[in-house]
């Protein structure tokens, strides 16, 4: 009988340290989306500031400066829920006024321009790769709060389920062009 109750005592506590354990790593997961996001919202910060900066410098001319000024700041300023439509309006934005070639070499030719428009093609490079990271670690967050013994015991606790953000986020070929 003694025998008995130590392995069912045995099983209990390795039960207890694998949900711990699975605990643990959910909780790091959800750090790690936390961290990737402030990552994500950093660079499309980063974007916005440098398509604004460059829509103001008169270096363009005056109807891509406003289509590009209106959806930089339209992406700095939305809400939270409609923030994934705003920065897809930017990047839509960015590969219309930059579509002809003509156009980037024009930007490269003023005083200052070659740094702008490396600064432009830096950041609009880093969008995807951070909102890759943003989204695998969401995937993976995703992938181990289905599993039963996370939803049984509510290993997840009171986290929000965690939502990939969604967004048209390709570059103008222009300047990854001529950056590669």
């Amino acid at each position: 009988m003694t025998a008995t109750l130590i392995w069912i005592l045995v099983v209990l506590v390795a039960i207890g340290l694998y949900l711990s354990w699975t605990a643990g790593r959910l909780d790091r997961l959800h750090a790690r989306i936390d961290a990737a996001r402030a990552a994500l919202d950093a660079q499309l910060l980063r974007r916005a500031s440098v398509a604004q900066e460059l829509a103001t410098s008169g270096v363009l001319d005056p109807a891509a400066s406003i289509v590009l000024y209106e959806a930089a700041h339209a992406a700095r300023q939305a809400e939270e829920e409609q923030r994934e439509v705003a920065e897809s309006e930017l990047s839509q934005a960015l590969r219309a006024v930059f579509a002809d070639p003509q156009q980037v070499e024009a930007v490269r030719e003023e005083p200052g321009g070659d740094d702008a428009a490396r600064e432009l093609t830096e950041a609009v490079r880093r969008v995807p790769m951070a909102r890759r990271f943003h989204n695998d670690a969401v995937g993976a967050a995703r992938r181990l709060r289905e599993h039963r013994k996370v939803r049984w015991f509510r290993l997840a606790g009171h986290a929000p389920f965690p939502l990939a953000f969604e967004m048209d986020d390709e570059p103008p070929v222009t300047l990854t062009d001529r950056a590669g």
